[in-house]
This record gives C-alpha cells, structure tokens and sequence, in this order.
C-alpha cells in the first residue's frame, strides 16, 4: 500500500548520466578551432594590408642606402662636384724665367774702366732687358756680382752667363750692395775688373783719362 501512495504522489525525475552535459576539454577544443579559423579568414580576405607593410620596408631600406652612398667622404662623385681651383701667384715662380722685357735691370761700375756701365747697359737693352740708366757703385768691387730680387734669380743667373759672371756670383739682393740706390730695379749688375778688363782688352782705342769716372 505505501508503494502506490508515493509512486502517485511524486512526479518521476528524468535519468542523469555522463552523456548527457558536454565535457569542458571539448568546449575550450571547439573556441581554440574557432580562433584559428577566424585569424585565417581575415589574413585571406586582407591581404593588401600585409603586402604594404612589405613594400614600406623595401622602399626605406632602399632610400637609406641611396643616401648613404651620395654623401660618403671620398666618393668618385663628391670629388668630382668640387674641384680644386689655385689662382696663380702675382710674383714669378724661383722655377721660371720671367720675360726680359719685364725685368728691370740697373747696371753700376764698379771698375775703374771708364764707361763700362753704359757699355753693358746697352748691351743688356739690345738682348731685349728692360735697363734703367747706368750709375757708378759707390766703392770699387774686386769682381763682377748680380744681384737679384725675390723671384728673379733665374734671370739674374742669364744675365751672369751673357756677361761671362759665374754662378756663385749670384746673389739675393740686400743692403750690402755698393749702389746708393737700388729703386725699381729687379736685378743689378756690378760691373768688376774681371768683366772690365775683358771689354777693354777688345778694344784698340783707349778710353781718354778724366778726373771722373764715366759710368
């Protein structure tokens, strides 16, 4: 009797198993499959976006290397956008002969041969040397030098081998030459015995004896 009472008064209950709730192992399989899946479609369907970001990177690794060949020191055409320009000098070079007719040269006897200054004088003028007129030196010298200004050496060292002077008797230019003045003049002669006697050994005429000496 009270079997019948409580299977009448008690509503049966649906059977409970394993099988009947999804495991959770499988919930989390199903989310990851589902994210993998949708990262796939959108790098299918956006495709443009990963090729920019490439070329992007293509174009300024390019750019970098273009500038950095332009600007480096000593490069073919660095040096050839800046060539070096030398103005030449005012002044003539120790190494070149300046034209005679643009060197000035003062002739003074220094012998006691009359008129050898003016003797040499023309005959520097007739080879082209721009003279200046012909001076006595202030003392007698022992032998004939040339003196030179800066720059004028080769021509001092011509003027000594027309006149027959050696070398060594080529000198700079200073205070120690025996001529009062020396203005404007870019090589001075002085005339010695050496150069005196040789020009009046040539000559059949003898000079007429003064109380001055000639130049």
């Amino acid at each position: 009797m009270s079997n019948s009472s409580d299977q009448g008064g008690r509503p049966s209950e649906p059977p409970q198993g394993p099988g009947s709730s999804l495991p959770i192992g499988r919930v989390a399989l199903l989310l990851i499959l589902f994210i993998v899946a949708t990262a796939v479609l959108v790098g299918q369907l956006h495709p443009s976006k990963a090729t920019t970001a490439s070329s992007a990177t293509a174009t300024t690794a390019t750019t970098t290397a273009t500038t950095t060949a332009t600007t480096t020191p000593g490069s073919p055409t660095t040096a050839a956008s800046s060539p070096t320009t030398t103005k030449p000098k005012s002044s003539p070079s120790t190494g070149a002969t300046t034209p005679p007719a643009k060197v000035t040269v003062l002739v003074a006897n220094g012998s006691t041969v009359s008129g050898e200054a003016t003797r040499i004088t023309a005959q520097l003028h007739a080879a082209g040397w721009d003279t200046l007129p012909p001076v006595n030196s202030a003392t007698n010298v022992s032998s004939s030098t040339v003196y030179y200004a800066p720059g004028f050496q080769p021509s001092a060292t011509s003027i000594a081998a027309s006149l027959g002077v050696p070398a060594s008797q080529v000198q700079p230019l200073s205070s120690s030459v025996p001529v009062s003045s020396v203005a404007g003049a870019d090589v001075v002669v002085v005339i010695g015995p050496d150069v005196a006697n040789r020009s009046s050994a040539s000559t059949t005429t003898a000079a007429p004896t003064t109380t001055t000496k000639a130049k």
